[in-house]
């Protein structure tokens, strides 16, 4: 297998899948319900289980295909580029990254019926977590649970008062979604609407120690996919989606431009120089941000694969193009809406909607600005930030 060029192993095939075609091509005329729903129906839900999201990553020995970042990340900027809430959902997949952390034996159990599993959770504030017999009694409201509406499980950040340090990374305890209620009365957002990020509730759910695991620790398995850094990928599964809606954009206005005319009888879109010249600019973003983006991903996972470790440098890079990748894909998205002129203030406006859902991804804390000053710390030999790269 290439991964430099991002080729599917056999085994994988996610991009091939005829469910993933049949999926985005149903997905434009549905895009009012999933944001009037404010979350991905449940119908969409089990497409993209039959697609192979949740298994991708998932180990071989679970049952798993256990497939490259490239190809993970290239499966959820096709989705982004149709529906962004869709992508951004689809995108947590990468959860059986994080979940590695957990012990071998709690795995097995969690995959015991396939590898399919579903995960959502929220993580702040970290809420305090007392022992009891049995393992931790789980009290609390999380917000952000993006997905939490079609889970299996679900995970929320606690905190445990026995003196044990985890470097400033959080710990999570994870539990089956039924035993937790989600509060649909909190999500009201103009970008992102339809990924259920709800508020999580649990009262008085004992986890036992052996569901619990810290996010962004080691994993417990041994395959180099384990070894690539979950907080980096964590970052690129959602900086892809905004790329993902860029791509989608900008294909949009290529399409309709040649017949977009003006109620004040100015020419039509392709015919207008603006468009032409901030079209051509706004391409020549896209790539070389995506280049960039694929570059480092290919070349981290190649180091793993050959049995070294990744560099600091190597590290840095992955934060610091996912960042790039979700402000170009904000910016594309701005770019495209500002030369369609009224074309995007309406309601059922593509151009508008990409937009709105573009304009979150950076925003995210993992992307956020703060993101650049910790890898130009990084760049300068000072000390990184805890949970960075």
């Amino acid at each position: 297998m290439n991964i430099s060029q991002g080729k599917l192993s056999p085994e994988a095939g996610l991009l091939e899948s005829p469910v993933l075609a049949s999926l985005l091509e149903s997905l434009p005329a549905r895009g009012t319900e999933i944001r009037s729903a404010q979350q991905v129906p449940a119908d969409i839900v089990e497409r993209l289980r039959e697609i192979g999201v949740y298994r991708a990553l998932v180990a071989k020995q679970f049952g798993g295909m256990e497939a490259s970042p490239v190809e993970f990340l290239k499966l959820i900027e096709r989705i982004s580029a149709v529906d962004a809430c869709v992508g951004w959902v689809a995108s947590f997949g990468f959860s059986a990254i994080y979940l590695s952390a957990l012990p071998v034996a709690t795995l097995e159990k969690m995959y015991a019926n396939g590898p399919d599993v579903i995960f959502a959770g929220g993580i702040f504030p970290p809420q305090t977590a007392t022992p009891v017999d049995g393992g931790l009694e789980v009290n609390g409201r999380w917000a952000w649970g993006s997905g939490c509406t079609g889970a299996d499980l679900i995970g929320v950040g606690i905190k445990v008062d026995d003196g044990k340090q985890y470097g400033g990374l959080p710990r999570i305890a994870v539990m089956p979604a039924e035993k937790v209620t989600i509060d649909k009365g909190h999500w009201n957002v103009n970008g992102m609407r339809g990924t259920g990020s709800h508020d999580m509730v649990v009262e008085g759910v004992v986890v036992p120690e052996e569901w619990t695991f810290i996010r962004g620790g080691a994993s417990n398995l041994a395959s180099p996919l384990y070894k690539y850094p979950s907080m980096a990928l964590a970052a690129q599964v959602l900086a892809i989606v905004g790329l993902g809606a860029a791509r989608g954009s900008l294909d949009h206005v290529i399409e309709i431009a040649g017949g977009r005319s003006s109620i004040t009888g100015a020419p039509n879109l392709a015919d207008r120089a603006f468009v032409q010249t901030d079209l051509a600019k706004a391409e020549a973003n896209f790539r070389s941000a995506k280049a960039f983006f694929y570059e480092v991903t290919a070349d981290a996972y190649e180091t793993l694969l050959s049995g070294a470790e990744l560099t600091q440098e190597q590290k840095v890079m992955l934060r610091l193009a996912s960042s790039n990748a979700a402000r170009v894909g904000a910016d594309v998205c701005t770019d495209m809406y500002r030369i369609t002129g009224t074309t995007g203030i309406y309601t059922e406006s593509e151009i508008g909607r990409k937009m709105q859902d573009a304009m979150i991804v950076p925003q995210h804390a993992f992307l956020s600005e703060g993101t650049y000053m910790s890898a130009g710390r990084c760049m300068l030999g000072l000390d990184p930030l805890p949970g960075f790269p």
